[in-house]
């Protein structure tokens, strides 16, 4: 590992201009490239204080050995050299991404003396007009299909094409009228070179015009009493409108636009691009890339158009790009752009309308495209193995922690602290056997405190469950065998019946009704989500219990480091670990797991109303009172021969009703938040402690409350 400071420039050295650099390691290959509007500023990032950059930022410039750059005169220039480079050398640490399938495109060979209408993959060529891309080869060849009935261009090999021109017979789609046959000379060259560019035309989106022009003819063949070419010229118009269902309009004003949408992670991201021609998504492709740097999404999305325009030219780059995020600056990126499509091009995020619609579509694109990389990358066998036994290796373990159970703590400024137990099993998800606690030992916002409750919850009724299976070796005794005071713990999910696979080793360790007990079987591993501190509580909390054959680590989000037990210093392990990535799933997926039950009871919670406390009164009947009533302010003020009245309540029960109501504290007023004006119920605002749905006015906003959760 190499010092930067043996390798960093001397001060003056570094020219205050526009630039790129490249980072070498010791055997001269290129690690790293990157531009700048200064490169004197840019390049002193990297040499600063080590403890100070992020790690794979530190990573990068341990590992290199050497910095070169070269000036250029304007940020442009730097935009196109650094793509020319990160072409040309494909170094390690550059964001870089990766198709997740080879997109097939219709393709029309405008090259050739007689073009020819084919699916074609991989790199584009010089000469030819791509469409797409499309999701599926069928899909191509089902819209090429339709419109050869009215664009009867060749789409033969070269093989066939020389074949039937020596035999002077023209194939079977020159026989049924779907291809004009120039191979036999039914048409000229420049005749069929000017039906393909019509293809070229109608597949481009200008389709309004060739309709009309199409109708047009129609009508004039009818009053001509041509009723056979009549006919036949409707059948055409009917398949070009079936070949234009296939699409379908998404913006209204025909616009020619691509949509790139990011979903990222600590570690990945996924890209999708929407091309839309005409008002019509004509194609859609994605990639997924690792973030070996740190960076944001505006530099992800400026490797995105990097990639996707750096070899394109004229309409292959359309009017308009719409993005998640701009790139800082983005200035050079849209001359860039211009300059590649010979025009003027917008680059901006939409704001309202259709295009933020259909740019939310794109991106729950991404977002699934996230997931299901994610998802066939957990679900290799041999991935999982191999996580699983660097995280063996890293945490100094006997053997590969086959269970893992990770905690997380969520709560909303201290209120509703609720905590999350999932369990992972050969590197697998088992949801029937996540659990989730409500934290009730004390009251307020303690992380740690809240840490060292659940673990000793949850192992003292491990404790108990193998105390009762007899399973104690001869000495033992169980440690603290009291109930805590927090309760027990609530089955989450499906709960209760296994799935089918056996979690515990005879039937000792199952109920009666054959169902394994809920905390009988123990994991190699406890991780926690948390730093040092949360830790250090959840190792005291077994170290109390007498536990000692239970590994324990905590994943901290920061930094994506791996903290032990009474150690100073975390564990670092490599960024392209598949130890460090099933770590980073299972404490997301723990906390996902926490803010989703701590979610759910705020807002029971605030859907709580005093009616909710009297006994014998359901929900039916609750709202019937609050229907008949208007209010629970109303309902406060009726009599109990006025609560009679309403169908289903006897007069115990309203007695019931307005006992209950009278010793409840009466609600506050409820404020307009556009105006600050206070409402009562004649002007027909609810009453916030009503069953109605909602949140009261002094809990924030959506954007605030989400901010404060945790």
């Amino acid at each position: 590992m190499a010092d930067p400071s043996s390798y960093r420039p001397r001060p003056g050295e570094i020219p205050d201009s526009p630039g790129v650099y490249r980072f070498r390691d010791e055997h001269r290959r290129v690690i790293y490239v990157g531009k700048a509007k200064s490169l004197r500023q840019r390049l002193a990032n990297y040499f600063q204080d080590l403890a100070h950059l992020h790690p794979r930022t530190r990573t990068m410039v341990t590992t290199a050995a050497s910095v070169e750059w070269t000036v250029v005169s304007t940020e442009v220039e730097a935009l196109q050299l650094e793509y020319s480079w990160i072409k040309e050398y494909d170094p390690r640490f550059n964001v870089k991404y990766r198709d997740d399938k080879s997109y097939p495109y219709l393709a029309v060979t405008m090259n050739e003396e007689f073009p020819r209408v084919q699916v074609m993959r991989g790199h584009k060529k010089k000469g030819v007009r791509y469409f797409g891309p499309y999701g599926h080869a069928w899909a191509i060849r089902d819209t090429v299909d339709l419109l050869l009935r009215v664009f009867p261009v060749r789409t033969c090999s070269a093989g066939v094409f020389k074949n039937a021109a020596r035999t002077g017979r023209p194939c079977l789609l020159g026989y049924i009228g779907k291809c004009s046959a120039p191979c036999v000379g039914r048409i000229t060259p420049e005749d069929h070179w000017d039906l393909a560019d019509e293809f070229c035309d109608f597949m481009a989106g200008r389709t309004g015009t060739y309709l009309r022009r199409l109708e047009r003819q129609m009508a004039e063949a009818a009053e001509d009493m041509e009723y056979e070419r009549a006919a036949r010229l409707r059948d055409d118009i009917g398949a070009l409108k079936k070949a234009m269902e296939k699409s379908a309009v998404v913006l209204a004003d025909a616009t020619d636009a691509d949509l790139i949408a990011v979903a990222e992670d600590e570690l990945e991201a996924a890209v999708q691009i929407f091309h839309v021609r005409g008002g019509r998504v004509r194609g859609q492709r994605g990639w997924v890339t690792d973030k070996v740097e740190e960076i944001t999404t505006g530099a992800l999305v400026e490797h995105a158009l990097q990639q996707l325009y750096g070899e394109e030219s004229g309409d292959a780059v359309p009017k308009e790009v719409l993005v998640p995020a701009l790139p800082d600056p983005v200035e050079p990126v849209q001359q860039w752009l211009t300059g590649r499509r010979g025009s003027g091009v917008s680059l901006r995020i939409p704001q309202r309308g259709d295009k933020k619609a259909l740019m939310e579509t794109v991106q729950r694109n991404a977002q699934q495209a996230l997931v299901l990389h994610k998802t066939k990358r957990a679900s290799d066998l041999t991935t999982r193995s191999r996580a699983l036994e660097e995280i063996a290796e890293a945490l100094d373990l006997d053997s590969a922690p086959l269970r893992i159970e990770c905690y997380d703590i969520s709560h909303l400024q201290g209120d509703d602290v609720v905590a999350s137990m999932v369990v992972f099993e050969d590197g697998l998800a088992r949801k029937s056997e996540y659990r989730r606690f409500q934290i009730k030992g004390f009251e307020g916002q303690d992380d740690v405190r809240s840490m060292h409750e659940v673990i000793t919850r949850r192992f003292r009724r491990y404790l108990a469950e193998k105390e009762k299976t007899g399973e104690w070796a001869d000495g033992d005794e169980l440690t603290d065998g009291g109930r805590h005071p927090g309760g027990e713990a609530v089955v989450a999910g499906p709960g209760a019946p296994d799935d089918g696979e056996a979690l515990t080793h005879g039937p000792a360790l199952k109920d009666d009704d054959g169902r394994p007990k809920r905390f009988a079987y123990p994991p190699q591993l406890v991780v926690v989500d948390g730093g040092q501190p949360q830790v250090a509580a959840a190792q005291r909390a077994l170290d109390e219990l007498g536990i000692d054959d239970i590994a324990v680590c905590g994943l901290a989000k920061r930094l994506e480091e791996v903290w032990l037990p009474r150690e100073d210093d975390p564990v670092v392990l490599p960024r392209t670990s598949e130890g460090l990535y099933l770590l980073q799933r299972v404490r997301d997926e723990a906390h996902r797991f926490a803010i989703t039950y701590q979610r759910a009871k705020r807002a029971k919670r605030f859907r709580a109303g005093p009616l909710d406390d009297v006994p014998g009164l359901g929900e039916t009947r609750k709202q019937a009172l609050i229907k008949h009533f208007g209010s629970v302010k109303r309902l406060r003020a009726a009599t109990i021969d006025q609560i009679c009245e309403v169908p289903g309540i006897g007069r115990k029960t309203a007695e019931t009703v307005a006992a209950a109501l009278a010793g409840a504290t009466p609600a506050g007023p409820a404020v307009n938040t556009a105006t600050g004006e206070i409402m009562d119920d004649e002007d027909g605002a609810p009453e916030t402690t009503t069953d109605a749905p909602g949140e009261p006015v002094s809990a924030g906003t959506p954007d605030e409350r989400r901010g404060q959760e945790r």
